[in-house]
């Protein structure tokens, strides 16, 4: 049985119209589906407005008390909201969640010998059975980037991870594919030339790309995730623009990532 996990990020949540170009098209993929949606941008918007200085590192986000705050009222409740009430219109039943909903996704606060990333988590468990139930009741799933550690602390961590370990977590069950969407057309040679797309990576070539300075900053940890999935046994990992879906889940567009 086929799973699509798509993650969405960039500047497509904050674009009505590419958006609204998504939904409709991942609304119409077929058999069982997994949405897991960033929001950074809107994020830090919302933090600025209220005076609160951001700060990231390798492309992730200093989470500290009054952050934590708005990253949750951000991603849990208005993207996360308004993704599942457009999916709905689309006549996809989409049910929103965060890892703390029936302990969907249990974390612990990230320890770092030299950096205090504040209320960051990095997962510990997937619930793969809750979500099978979930997905065979012809639900799809719509995951918001917290995560809880099981003793009341909320977390915020980072969506490509919460992607990659879901479909770690559930490629057992199904032939998964996971698909990393966003504004670029995949990972690129020149970050100014959208034609540039690299059509494959394998690790070797990803180590060069980074000793290059090519792939940095928040490209990192995508692709860092996107291997530890091909390496966990995912079948298919793509990276590419948010309006190319239904082409990046054929293998025809992107950046194909493969662990050798």
């Amino acid at each position: 049985m086929e799973l699509s996990i798509v993650k969405i990020g960039g500047n497509i949540i904050d674009d009505e119209s590419k958006l609204a170009s998504f939904l409709d098209a991942f609304a119409a993929v077929k058999g069982k589906k997994i949405l897991v949606h960033g929001g950074g941008k809107l994020a830090t918007k919302v933090a600025e407005g209220l005076g609160i200085k951001q700060q990231m590192i390798d492309g992730r986000r200093i989470t500290d008390a009054e952050t934590l705050k708005i990253v949750t009222m951000v991603y849990a409740g208005t993207i996360n909201k308004h993704i599942v009430a457009h999916l709905q219109a689309r006549g996809c039943n989409a049910m929103g969640l965060t890892g703390a909903d029936g302990n969907a996704i249990l974390a612990h606060k990230r320890v770092h010998p030299t950096i205090d990333y504040g209320y960051v988590g990095d997962v510990d468990a997937v619930d793969a059975s809750l979500l099978t139930s979930l997905l065979m009741l012809d639900k799809t799933l719509v995951f918001a980037p917290i995560t809880h550690d099981r003793k009341g602390q909320l977390l915020n961590t980072n969506a490509d991870t919460i992607a990659q370990e879901i479909a770690r977590a559930l490629c057992s069950t199904f032939d998964t594919s996971l698909i990393y969407s966003f504004e670029k057309s995949g990972v690129l040679l020149n970050a100014e030339d959208d034609s540039s797309v690299i059509s494959r990576i394998d690790p070797v070539y990803y180590t060069r790309l980074k000793e290059q300075q090519v792939i940095f900053a928040g490209m990192i940890p995508k692709l860092d995730n996107a291997f530890a999935a091909v390496k966990s046994g995912v079948k298919k990992v793509i990276i590419g623009r948010a309006e190319q879906l239904p082409l990046l889940l054929e293998g025809a567009a992107g950046t194909t990532i493969v662990h050798a």
